[in-house]
């Protein structure tokens, strides 16, 4: 028991040490003055996808058509914003894509900057309504472990990021990610209008890929601003090297499941039924 309460002890200490280095630009806004609030909603989400899918189990799917829509919407308009905020003021103050150390003055365009990568941080937790309406709706399939890994540990994570480095290096991966959202959130809109908007969503192969590639940019980044020795905390790009590739493999063994397995099955299906398939077409088998 007193090795426990020192361990408790020894972490806090850490914690209050690092709390002087952090950003105090930010230290008064909303859910940065702590990080219990933080880790008790990223609890709360898990609590819910343990609980929910159970007590859903025996009842009827809830339509969440019109909530979905200006879900969807909001969140389009949010990661433009961010987007936006973040390309527009990076390029004033000349912010470099290789190496951008981080300014904690309070130079307006650097405070917009930090401000929108709230923002960015905040919408994660926003974005747990994905897996809520997937639940409510009864598309249970659609929460994987990556699914539910990906928004479990982005909120927390950004919350570091935000509450030590709002700002320089920070904004590449924000600007990039929210940008990605957007035809994401785009995606889902038109997929939650029904089944008649189907033929709109021949593109969800190439948003995968679009994702993948971001993971590579975003660990080729942080990679290279370690080898050049970018003045920029190494501790937070070690962990978007290895938060990044967790995520890039899961993505991949989605990919390979999803597009290349599930094809190839379908073709070998197609060969067992007589039906073998030709340049995307299905040709009857010729009689004897």
């Amino acid at each position: 028991m007193d090795l426990i309460t020192d361990k408790i002890t020894e972490l806090q200490e850490f914690y209050d040490g690092a709390l002087k280095l952090s950003d105090d630009r930010v230290a008064n806004w909303l859910l940065m003055g702590s990080y219990m609030p933080t880790l008790m909603l990223t609890a709360l989400y898990l609590v819910f996808v343990l609980v929910v899918p159970k007590l859903m189990a025996k009842r009827e799917a809830i339509d969440c058509k019109r909530a979905l829509m200006v879900y969807n919407f909001s969140l389009i308009i949010l990661n433009l914003h961010t987007c936006t905020e973040l390309l527009i003021n990076s390029y004033h103050l000349g912010y470099s894509y290789i190496c951008q150390p981080v300014s904690y003055s309070n130079n307006p365009r650097e405070i917009r900057i930090a401000k929108a990568l709230w923002w960015f941080y905040f919408s994660k937790v926003l974005e747990m309504l994905d897996t809520v309406f997937f639940i409510l709706r009864k598309k249970n399939n659609q929460v994987s472990f990556l699914h539910v890994y990906h928004h479990a540990t982005m909120f927390p994570i950004w919350w570091i990021g935000i509450k030590w480095v709002a700002g320089g290096q920070s904004f590449f991966g924000a600007m990039m990610n929210s940008f990605i959202h957007v035809l994401m959130y785009t995606y889902y809109g038109v997929s939650a209008l029904g089944p008649q908007f189907q033929k709109f969503l021949w593109w969800k192969r190439y948003l995968t890929r679009i994702q993948l590639i971001q993971f590579v940019i975003g660990i080729t980044h942080a990679v290279q601003s370690l080898v050049f020795g970018c003045d920029f905390p190494a501790w937070m790009h070690w962990a978007l090297i290895f938060y990044g590739f967790s995520i890039l493999f899961l993505f991949l063994n989605f990919y390979f499941h999803a597009y290349i397995k599930a094809q190839k099955d379908k073709k070998q299906k197609h060969v067992k039924n007589g039906k073998p398939q030709t340049n995307g077409h299905v040709e009857s088998k010729k009689k004897l």
